[in-house]
């Protein structure tokens, strides 16, 4: 099995090395991933190796063990820490304590006890990971959210969210049976009567309404019921049109009974039978809006949607969620994904009763989108040619849904290689900006990251990630080599004490800059000048 890594860190090499040397590491599951001899050492060795224990000194030079560890527990909450120390301090024990350190101990530090200290972390440490791994419980864990994934999977198809347009992988991963010949969406809105303090308030009423709906479809139509903000949300899978009506009938039954047994006003919106997963989204927002007309018909029954706005188109639904999902995959897919989307889409619109009209309508919106885009991402329509498409023309010019697909993905990747190829050119600029941002104010002690993330007006997390691609080292390495090299410089062209070269490449200890300068070039600073 992999042998966990722990770093040791104290001031004096020979204690270091004791520790290293008195212990059989390996054999009782450990190795030892490094050694520091200062807190800010240390810190640069835990963001490189991530250790799973860290065994330190408490006073040390420029950074204390106990400093030390609260900033490593920031990155590496995990972390398992040994505090040991020739200073009997109870002050020192409390700290330690509130560190969750797994033990305090003094110096000189006997062999027999820290290897039973280890031990007992050890164990510790592998029931932690037995815990992760233990598949029956992350089974039982997979099989008691399989409720929540199927009423997230619902309420990402109600929202219309990407994911509806990959439902079979969904139902495959999550083993959720949802596919159904046709979909049709309700959507209940409660409205309490009164404020008496002893009525259900509004979110117990919810709950006690999708008990109602579950137990009344239990043996009429199968329904997916359950409470999302203020709304309760009904997804009805129907074999054929058909079972429409019944879905209508018992939605506003329910309606009349949640009435009587809540004291409440309850009003059901329903929207139109789609045949395709896709649409959900279609009826739910039809659903919304048929309740709201509650206001001409009345209170406490089931409005139908087909009944109030009997002309609605639904193209339009489809074609504009169906345009920002593609744009999307432009901003951030690759090539291959970005046209399989676009062939699966035209698939789909073959299978439809789309018009020449509405194709017309759905390829001028396209070509909006692709200039907004463009124009959101500084691209010029020089560039692309955007600005120059006669969308009719070009419908009338093509033979096929073939011939459009194709020319769908002329277009959408152009516009895919101009942003990342400025996304690449972005993050180049990114670099360039910091390390000139660093060559301004190396000499600055409390340089950081943060003050050159607040400065580029970026995350730090994105902002080490790119820096780090870009030049090959951490900001931390790349800001030491800065200094180091204009130290040396300093050295070799002026007479002035070592002291005051430290202050001028942003060192404030005097002996830590003679530290890291030895580090660096195997020399200290005066020895560097004779």
């Amino acid at each position: 099995m992999d042998l966990y890594k722990v770093i040791l860190v104290d001031d004096e090499e020979e204690v270091r090395e004791a520790i290293r040397k008195r212990i059989n590491w390996e054999e009782i599951g450990f190795t030892v991933a490094g050694t520091a001899e200062n807190g800010e050492e240390a810190l640069e060795l835990a963001e490189n190796c991530e250790p799973d224990v860290v065994m330190t000194d408490i006073q040390m030079p420029f950074m204390d063990g106990l400093t030390m560890l609260r900033k490593m527990k920031e990155k590496l909450p995990d972390l398992r820490s040994v505090i040991f120390s020739g200073y009997d301090d109870f002050e020192y024990a409390k700290e330690a304590i509130r560190l969750e350190s797994e033990e305090y101990i003094l110096k000189p530090v006997d062999a027999d006890e820290l290897r039973n200290i280890f031990v007992r972390i050890r164990d510790r440490l592998d029931e932690q990971l037995k815990q992760r791994r233990n598949v029956e419980l992350l089974s039982k864990y997979y099989e008691d959210s399989r409720p929540m994934m199927k009423e997230q999977l619902i309420i990402g198809l109600l929202e219309g969210r990407e994911l509806q347009f990959d439902l079979d992988r969904y139902q495959k991963d999550f083993d959720l049976q949802i596919e159904s010949a046709f979909y049709c969406a309700g959507a209940f809105r409660i409205t309490p009567v009164s404020d008496d303090a002893e009525k259900l308030n509004k979110n117990l009423m919810a709950v006690s309404l999708k008990q109602i709906v579950t137990e009344r479809f239990k043996d009429v139509l199968p329904v997916e019921a359950f409470v999302y903000l203020d709304t309760v949300c009904v997804l009805a899978r129907l074999k054929s049109t058909q079972e429409y009506p019944a879905f209508v009938e018992e939605m506003d039954r329910i309606c009349k009974i949640a009435h009587r047994s809540l004291d409440a006003n309850v009003c059901a919106g329903i929207g139109r039978v789609y045949g395709n997963a896709e649409s959900i989204h279609t009826s739910f927002l039809e659903a919304k809006d048929a309740f709201h007309h509650r206001i001409f018909v009345g209170e406490n029954q089931a409005i139908c949607i087909s009944d109030i706005d009997p002309q609605r188109p639904i193209e339009d639904y489809v074609s504009e969620k169906q345009i920002r999902h593609i744009m999307r995959q432009v901003k951030v897919g690759t090539k291959e994904s970005l046209e399989s989307e676009i062939r699966d889409f035209v698939e789909k619109l073959k299978k439809s009763n789309i018009n020449l009209n509405q194709l017309q309508i759905f390829y001028a919106e396209f070509v909006v989108e692709l200039l907004r885009l463009s124009r959101g991402h500084s691209i010029s329509l020089a560039e692309t040619g955007f600005g120059s498409i006669n969308t009719n023309e070009e419908l009338a010019g093509f033979s096929s849904m073939d011939d459009f697909a194709d020319r769908l993905i002329e277009l959408t990747v152009t516009l895919w290689e101009k942003i990342s190829n400025g996304r690449l050119d972005s993050a180049k600029k990114l670099a360039e900006d910091a390390k000139q941002y660093i060559a301004d104010h190396y000499g600055e002690s409390k340089l950081s990251v943060d003050d050159i993330c607040s400065h580029l007006g970026v995350g730090t997390s994105y902002f080490s990630s790119v820096f780090k691609k870009e030049t090959g080292v951490s900001f931390v390495t790349y800001l030491t080599e800065i200094r180091m090299n204009e130290a040396q410089r300093l050295l070799d062209t002026t007479d002035e004490k070592s002291y005051i070269i430290a202050g001028m490449v942003g060192y404030e200890e005097p002996n830590y800059f003679s530290y890291v300068f030895k580090k660096h070039f195997g020399i200290s600073p005066s020895r560097y000048r004779k």
